[in-house]
């Protein structure tokens, strides 16, 4: 009941201070929970990919300090954020995702590069796909990379890719990750030419 609450919130407040949040090829999303995978480009992505994904409820990671200011704490826990350390994920990191989309049929937003500022893809994606049977669900924000840039009412733009299903039987050899990475990578890059083609990420 929280999360509905605070997404209705959510939802009015991007519409007073924006009220351009538009939303490419939503019919890509498949039946089911899913893992939905983006490249990490702002720090507001994980409302709007939620936003644009409704009526689907999400989980999705929060680094471990933001629990530390209790009011944030509880509208995190409430909204279905669960804490990872970054410097020692541990194996929680893995383990309550999965749970999280095999047991209480949630979605799940993850940023597979983890930061804003890294490229590199970690492991944590594939495999939780790979554990849960979930289809990956590649997404791409085009928009501001400021918040000045939001409040000017710049065009905030989510773009849905076609669903990646891992097979179950594949192992997680450094190789099979390497391509599996590659796969959602590309399927980024398509989406981003398919929504502008003139769009290059430059990392504020």
């Amino acid at each position: 009941m929280f999360y509905h609450f605070i997404r209705a919130v959510a939802r009015f407040i991007v519409w007073v201070i924006n009220g351009h949040l538009h939303v490419n090829h939503k019919n890509r999303i498949p039946e089911g929970n899913y893992i939905l995978a983006a490249p990490h480009r702002t720090w507001w992505e994980p409302i709007l990919f939620a936003l644009a994904a409704s009526p689907a409820e999400f989980m999705f990671m929060a680094k471990i300090e933001l629990f530390k200011f209790p009011p944030l704490r509880f509208i995190l826990k409430h909204a279905h954020a669960f804490a990872v350390d970054r410097q020692n994920p541990g194996p929680s990191a893995i383990k309550t995702p999965i749970k999280g989309l095999k047991e209480k049929n949630y979605s799940l937003i993850i940023f597979p590069s983890g930061t804003r500022h890294s490229s590199e893809l970690k492991g944590g994606t594939i495999a939780i796909a790979k554990l849960s049977g979930k289809p990956i669900v590649p997404v791409v924000y085009q928009g501001p990379l400021t918040f000045t840039g939001v409040l000017k009412r710049q065009p905030l733009e989510i773009c849905f890719g076609d669903p990646i299903q891992i097979d179950r039987k594949i192992k997680l050899t450094h190789e099979n990750e390497k391509i599996l990475d590659n796969q959602l990578q590309t399927a980024w890059e398509k989406l981003d030419y398919e929504q502008n083609p003139a769009f290059h990420y430059q990392p504020k």
